[in-house]
């Protein structure tokens, strides 16, 4: 299985990860387009999100990850009944959620990836690094510091900073965790914020959403550098969206009108999970500014 959809989707060429969503007609006319969903939808009276049982912080079979908030946010506001297709994020999970038609919608997927069609995106974050607070390495914004020459940083395996990382000359030294394993018993991202806290290791890497959760679940909480200043190897910032079947225009265009009304809503939900949102200047959005917007 896939490391805590780490990557889901998102790995356009990375490694694999994230999510969809959905919503009915009743929403279509309220909102002026009196187009029928219901031909696109399982049940136009349920918001049916396509979701990885054991993926936090993104989601879980407890409602507990920020897609699922965001999911109830979006059934409240449709006043439909939520419900959910949970599925590891594995090889075929599109294909077995999605595409069966056994749910409408997965709460974040990455742009650019063709196996769905992607909605207007409703975050944008980045790769970052975790260090302990008061760590000669916790000023360290770029993995071309060469400060980290010679320590030992861990990176999940085959995920795009490992690039950045190998032309920087860091792989020698680096502990690799793996990117495919079994989420129901193990997590990489956890492993990996263990051995920061540690000292087993003197970094992690990780993608932003993982890196922020766990720094933040840490007592002392971790300390989060978003990399947003790399010059060399992948660009390490993504847009994510939420997808659905290539066909569903009419849903894909109601889910834009929900992320556009909602998206301080969605800002704050994001931000009280530890995830590093950036705007489209690569300046970070904070809580302060999030609670001043109208």
């Amino acid at each position: 299985m896939t490391n805590g959809n780490l990557y889901r989707g998102l790995l356009l060429g990375l490694a694999g990860y994230l999510t969809l969503a959905a919503a009915p007609a009743a929403f279509a006319q309220a909102s002026g387009d009196g187009a029928d969903l219901s031909i696109e939808l399982i049940d136009p009276k349920v918001l049916r999100v396509c979701a990885d049982p054991r993926n936090m912080p993104f989601s879980d079979e407890k409602g507990e990850g920020f897609e699922n908030k965001i999911a109830e946010l979006f059934a409240a506001k449709l006043q439909k009944k939520l419900d959910y297709m949970y599925f590891p994020q594995a090889t075929g999970f599109v294909r077995m959620t999605l595409g069966a038609h056994r749910c409408d919608v997965i709460m974040g997927y990455p742009q650019g990836d063709d196996l769905v069609q992607g909605t207007n995106p409703y975050y944008r974050t980045t790769y970052a690094i975790v260090t302990k607070p008061g760590s000669d390495l916790a000023d360290v914004a770029t993995l071309e510091d060469t400060r980290l020459k010679g320590r030992h940083i861990g990176i999940i395996a085959g995920t795009p900073p490992g690039t950045n990382m190998a032309i920087a000359g860091l792989m020698a030294t680096a502990k690799p965790y793996p990117l495919m394993i079994d989420t129901r018993v193990d997590s990489s991202a956890q492993a990996m914020i263990d051995d920061v806290k540690s000292g087993a290791i003197d970094a992690g890497v990780l993608w932003g959403p993982m890196a922020g959760y766990y720094a933040k679940q840490a007592s002392p909480a971790l300390h989060v550098t978003p990399l947003i200043k790399e010059t060399t190897g992948p660009k390490l910032v993504y847009r994510i969206g939420m997808g659905v079947r290539p066909a569903d225009q009419n849903w894909k265009r109601q889910l834009n009108k929900m992320i556009q009304e909602s998206q301080g809503e969605i800002n704050k939900i994001l931000l009280d999970y530890g995830v590093p949102l950036l705007d489209e200047s690569d300046h970070l959005i904070t809580a302060e500014a999030v609670t001043k917007s109208p």
